[in-house]
């Protein structure tokens, strides 16, 4: 910290308003600038090692919360197995209202997700989920939707692009199509496909010379399951257009993107510089 003497009464002083200024500036410059440490030391002329300890000296003030009705868009995002982060936001107004840091991406982290938010005094109207099995239970009591883009991922990777067999191909057709279906159709194309391809799906493989067997188009039953199963939550967007609630979480997904992509320039921080730099980022 530089020390300044006084010339007349020869008293000296530190100025910590000013190594405060410079510290916001260097964050500001590391953080959406995405200047390394080594980069700041040869512009300003302070060492590594001074920076960082000025970062980790970083308070990231709390948002000021403004409490209303929302539709809130509520999704995950991991940098590897065990490390990733929660994040809700107000599609409405592009505000994130909750992060938080998670290792896995649990019922439990949703129903505090949840908790916390209306503890804050927000009223939640409508939530949109990525599909996850099990989460819209926690929201239970509103109106729930399940991404689309999402469902559509879920039905390529579990038949690819060019499925070999009839059924697959149907099935895959009807998956691709979620986004262009009303409320009505998709349930009558897939009950239309099941009754089809029932005895196809039904179909089992034994281990040779054992009694023990599996479904021999498992991929297949579980795209299927999956559309049937989140089918009631695709299209609620359409029966509640006076709440205009996203039919995909692709305005959260951008936030991850940007963020991995700031974060990846500086790898290896410790934990809290990297949280600071989380919430500076979303502003929360």
């Amino acid at each position: 910290m530089t020390r300044y003497l006084c010339t007349k009464c020869g008293a000296s002083h530190s100025s910590k308003r000013r190594i405060s200024r410079k510290a916001k500036v260097l964050w500001k410059k590391y953080v959406w600038n995405r200047q390394t440490a080594p980069q700041l030391e040869e512009t300003y002329g302070k060492s590594e090692k001074t920076i960082r300890r000025l970062f980790d000296r970083i308070e990231v003030r709390g948002k000021k919360h403004k409490p209303r009705a929302l539709v809130l868009v509520i999704d995950a995002s991991f940098f590897h197995r065990g490390n990733g982060f929660l994040v809700a936001k107000d599609p409405k107004l592009s505000e994130v209202v909750y992060a938080r840091e998670i290792s896995s991406e649990t019922k439990a982290e949703y129903e505090r997700a949840r908790s916390e938010i209306e503890r804050l005094g927000y009223i939640i109207q409508a939530v949109v989920l990525d599909g996850r099995a099990g989460i819209p239970r926690v929201f239970e009591g509103m109106p729930v939707q399940i991404c689309q883009f999402h469902q559509l991922q879920v039905v390529r990777r579990k038949l690819t692009l060019k499925p070999q067999t009839e059924a697959g191909k149907d099935l895959l057709s009807i998956g691709l199509k979620v986004t262009w279906f009303n409320e009505e159709s998709p349930g009558v194309a897939l009950e239309k496909w099941h009754a089809k391809y029932h005895s196809f799906i039904e179909e089992k493989t034994y281990v040779l010379g054992t009694k023990r067997w599996r479904y021999t188009h498992r991929r297949m039953r579980s795209a299927y399951r999956s559309l049937e199963k989140n089918l009631p939550h695709l299209y609620t967007c359409l029966r509640h257009p006076e709440l205009k609630i996203p039919n995909t979480t692709n305005c959260i997904d951008g936030h991850f993107s940007s963020l991995k992509e700031k974060l990846g320039a500086h790898r290896g921080q410790n934990k809290k510089r990297r949280w600071n730099m989380i919430r500076t980022i979303l502003k929360i």
